[in-house]
């Protein structure tokens, strides 16, 4: 027989912890789609998963690390799409991640740990640490495409996918609008044609500060008058690929 411990939470998968794991879980979800985050408590979880409340506070200590719990739990229900074109696969993930945040329990639990991560760095990493996976995981598509030719070589995988995310994350967290089908195909669109103009390449000038004109040099224009300006070259590049 083993002997061998297991940290909290992650004893025996297919036992006891896995099933209180899932019930406490289930239940922080259904309690963000009904009350929100700020109605949220240890106790209204315990009742909803028939769990002790004692268990919960020793296991997850705090109503923000329940709801980075099932953050985590959550954040692979999104899957990484190989449609055989870097647009099709951007347009699949963007319909993903909108179809993901139509559900009000998922903008409630994404809106709590943004908030949680303003005042505990416990959530802070937990934020940073699920953006981080996210967009390694899905910067294949982006590498794949730079195989087939479809993008210029160096370009940023994560740089690419984050432009991809980041439309979604402004319309529900900044200006407090639903996610819709318009918002899908500009975010589409819009990350496709940067990306083919080469707007996330990466390069030696675009990592140094010394790339950027000094204030004397830009009041003067004496200097960078033989050079092409990254930002303005981009945008050019942008508009001459006008369709995926």
């Amino acid at each position: 027989m083993s002997t061998a411990q297991h940290p909290p939470g992650q004893a025996r998968p297919g036992g006891r912890t896995a099933r209180t794991r899932a019930a406490v879980l289930a239940a922080v979800f259904d309690e963000l789609g009904d009350k929100g985050f700020a109605a949220l408590s240890m106790e209204g979880v315990a009742q909803r998963s028939g769990v002790h409340q004692a268990t919960i506070y020793r296991r997850w200590r705090t109503v923000e690390g329940l709801v980075c719990a099932l953050l985590t739990e959550r954040s692979g229900s999104i899957p990484v799409p190989d449609t055989g074109t870097l647009c099709g696969d951007l347009r699949t993930l963007a319909r993903g991640i909108g179809a993901f945040y139509e559900d009000a329990r998922n903008r409630a639990m994404i809106e709590a740990v943004v908030s949680a991560a303003a005042r505990d760095p416990c959530a802070e990493e937990v934020l940073r640490e699920f953006f981080d996976d996210r967009l390694g995981v899905a910067g294949v598509m982006v590498r794949r495409a730079v195989d087939r030719g479809e993008l210029p070589p160096g370009t940023d995988a994560e740089a690419v996918v984050g432009a991809l995310g980041a439309p979604f994350y402004y319309r529900m967290l900044i200006v407090r609008r639903p996610v819709d089908l318009e918002l899908v195909e500009q975010a589409t669109f819009a990350t496709y044609a940067a990306a083919k103009a080469g707007a996330y390449v990466r390069t030696a000038d675009a990592q140094t500060s010394e790339a950027l004109p000094q204030p004397a040099e830009a009041q003067t224009g004496e200097a960078h008058t033989g050079e092409a300006q990254p930002g303005k070259a981009q945008r050019v590049g942008v508009q001459e690929n006008a369709h995926p």
